[in-house]
């Protein structure tokens, strides 16, 4: 006579066909398994885990959902390369601006995947990141990139010409490579970061010499009949950034109360060419109060303008 399975047994009742399978291990961590596409247009078993069977099933439901709208899914014994491919094509190119997606694909091309591409992510460790970034510090980047290929310079004729990445750089690359492992973590494709457990050196903020007062004062002396005096002086009165500035509407600015709200941003992307953008972040929305300065140069642009249209025809 056949025992009945107690209520509480670990395996569920099936599902569906092509939902996977979902149950609770010994550990009592539930884990979901099913099929999904992969790199190179092949499907792969994969299983992500849960504390709970609900959200074991909810990862699992996500990545068969991704697959199915032909978004392949990377897994553990991908390579590096593979994986990177996958994640700014599949993920990080909803999540950032075209511009920050730029260079990420630069980034990407141009150092991680010669660097760590052929490695299995799954195996990628800490030293490897590490031996990786230490090289990407020294190497000169003529012969790493092929410029010298024409046996006329750097390298190839015996000389260093030690064009190096600078510190901002390396730790830029980094900092891309640990998103995308991050991502893989968030997926349970890796049980951990690799790339968190290794450090780069703080690299050196870049040394700006602004104008100074003495020498600002005669460039908009000279500059007081430029049809854009009044951008530099809001440049050299304000701070604004130059996407800032380039990006601000007269409906931006009251020019009796003398404040400006800043809440978008003008920047050149690849596909779109100039572009007006919501700042990148909330933080970076703010009202500022104008300089008095800034008031006048501002009053006086804008008469320019309405006489401009008007010659034109078109007041």
């Amino acid at each position: 006579m056949t025992t009945p399975r107690p209520a509480s047994s670990r395996r569920t009742r099936s599902r569906a066909n092509g939902d996977g399978t979902v149950y609770q291990r010994k550990d009592s961590r539930w884990e979901a398994a099913g099929y999904v596409l992969a790199p190179g247009n092949t499907r792969k078993r994969v299983r992500v885990y849960g504390t709970t069977r609900k959200e074991a099933l909810a990862k699992l439901t996500e990545k068969i959902a991704a697959s199915n709208l032909g978004l392949p899914v990377a897994a553990a014994d991908s390579t590096v390369s593979t994986y990177l491919t996958y994640w700014l094509n599949g993920v990080a190119v909803h999540q950032v601006r075209e511009n920050t997606h730029t260079r990420y694909a630069a980034c990407v091309r141009l150092h991680l995947n010669p660097g760590l591409g052929t490695k299995k992510l799954a195996r990628l460790t800490a030293r490897d990141v590490r031996t990786f970034l230490y090289r990407l510090r020294i190497t000169c980047q003529c012969c790493t990139q092929g410029r010298d290929t024409d046996r006329r310079s750097c390298c190839t004729i015996g000389q260093r010409c030690n064009k190096r990445l600078s510190p901002l750089t390396v730790t830029y690359v980094h900092s891309v490579l640990k998103s995308a492992l991050e991502h893989a973590v968030r997926e349970d494709d890796l049980p951990r970061n690799v790339a968190r457990n290794v450090k780069t050196p703080a690299p050196r903020p870049r040394r700006f010499k602004p104008f100074t007062a003495s020498e600002a004062r005669p460039f908009l002396h000279a500059a007081i009949s430029d049809r854009l005096h009044a951008l530099y002086e809001l440049a050299l009165r304000t701070g604004l950034r130059k996407g800032e500035l380039l990006g601000l509407h007269w409906e931006d600015l009251d020019l009796n109360t003398g404040t400006a709200a800043i809440h978008r941003s003008l920047q050149r992307t690849r596909t779109r060419g100039l572009t007006v953008l919501h700042t990148k972040t909330r933080t970076s929305e703010r009202r500022i109060v104008l300089p008095t300065e800034c008031v006048n140069s501002l009053k006086t642009h804008r008469e320019q303008q309405e006489e401009a249209r008007r010659a034109a025809g078109t007041g």
